[in-house]
């Protein structure tokens, strides 16, 4: 790079990570408030509190990142046409091209992250994320149960102890109604939550399981030493962990078990997220062409930088909700997958066409003088 380059790509680098580290601590901070009740209601530290919601940036990060660089480039040519600097290099005749090669330095770095983010980073921390929910969703004897009460669990089960003792639980009742054919008595006097290669368990001692079944009258009742519950089976309406299209990794949505019966039902939303990933980092290269259509032209005041501004904004906008718009089709119909990627590249290539055609008005309008060695120096 000349010292031109590093000048240009130094203030919409530096404008950049300014824009996308305020954005997504505002925006995480509202997601992180949402789950306010991990330190309240479910009595979680503020390490688990931190580990949830901080997982939650990688997808941030995805769909900041490119309105980041949108910014960042016009922060940056904002600045060089206030300076005057944007007026010096068009008269030196400084081409379209050699001005937007600092700019596409950037918009590749940023499409790069995009790329790390939505095939990798992000499938992770959604299920990182949809593990830690879940164990703390079946923990439940240390998030909801409360001493003394009688608790009512969305599983059908109820669940009371008398007082806690250290880590041990005394007085322990336990009813299990899931079944509607088989009711499930446990009585024990104590009990404590262990857990082992990641299952939480709640281990009971000194106690008996009472089981009645419908229309019988006798109860079987068997008395214990120490016996082991499972509290994952409590955490979910099925035994085994379903993983949403955007919980999984992008090698498995490349070669998705067909005969999956959850794959087959939700195939559109499979195929959607795996396209949606594939598109994401183009989008950075369609904001940085738009940005540059607007205010790649020396422009005075009289010219209204704040219209140019303001319409790359819209068409900004605009293109980023027919992305959007077309994910919603892709899920619909295999068809759409072309639109996909369709849409980040018209603005593209409609950027590029507005970049150039500049250049060859200018070309018409005759010579410009030129002074080159001070640019390449």
């Amino acid at each position: 790079m000349s010292i031109l380059d590093r000048y240009i790509f130094k203030t919409a680098g530096t404008a950049f990570v300014g824009t996308l580290l305020s954005l997504t601590a505002v925006i995480w901070i509202t997601q992180a408030l949402r789950e306010f009740d991990l330190l309240t209601a479910k009595k979680q530290t503020i390490l688990v509190f931190l580990t949830v919601t901080g997982l939650s940036i990688p997808a941030l990060i995805t769909i900041i990142a490119p309105v980041s660089l949108f910014i960042a480039v016009l922060y940056a040519l904002n600045k060089l046409n206030g300076d005057s600097e944007l007026i010096v290099m068009s008269a030196a005749g400084l081409p379209p091209g050699r001005l937007m090669r600092p700019f596409l330095a950037l918009a590749l770095l940023v499409s790069a992250l995009v790329a790390f983010m939505t095939l990798w980073a992000m499938p992770s921390s959604f299920r990182d994320m949809r593990d830690l929910v879940t164990k703390i969703r079946a923990d439940f004897v240390s998030n909801i149960v409360r001493e003394g009460q009688f608790t009512n669990l969305d599983a059908g089960i109820t669940f009371h102890y008398r007082e806690r003792s250290g880590e041990s639980l005394l007085g322990i009742f336990m009813q299990d109604r899931r079944d509607a054919e088989k009711t499930s008595t446990y009585i024990a006097e104590r009990g404590r939550t262990i857990e082992n290669n990641g299952v939480p368990y709640l281990v009971l001692e000194q106690g008996s399981i009472q089981r009645e079944q419908r229309g019988s009258a006798d109860a079987a009742i068997v008395v214990f030493e120490r016996y082991a519950i499972d509290l994952s089976q409590f955490g979910n309406d099925n035994d085994i962990v379903v993983y949403k299209p955007r919980e999984r990794g992008t090698p498995e949505l490349l070669d998705l078990n067909k005969a999956d019966p959850y794959v087959q039902m939700q195939r559109g939303r499979f195929r959607a997220e795996l396209h949606d990933r594939f598109s994401a980092p183009l989008y950075p290269l369609a904001f940085m062409a738009i940005a540059l259509a607007a205010l790649g032209t020396a422009r005075t005041t009289r010219q209204g930088r704040g219209m140019a501004i303001g319409a790359a904004i819209i068409v900004m906008v605009l293109l980023r909700i027919a992305g959007f718009a077309v994910s919603s089709l892709v899920v619909r119909s295999g068809n759409a997958i072309v639109l996909a990627y369709l849409v980040p590249i018209v603005g593209l290539v409609g950027g590029l066409v507005v970049i150039f055609k500049g250049m060859l008005v200018r070309r018409g309008r005759g010579p410009t003088p030129v002074l080159r060695p001070a640019l390449q120096a």
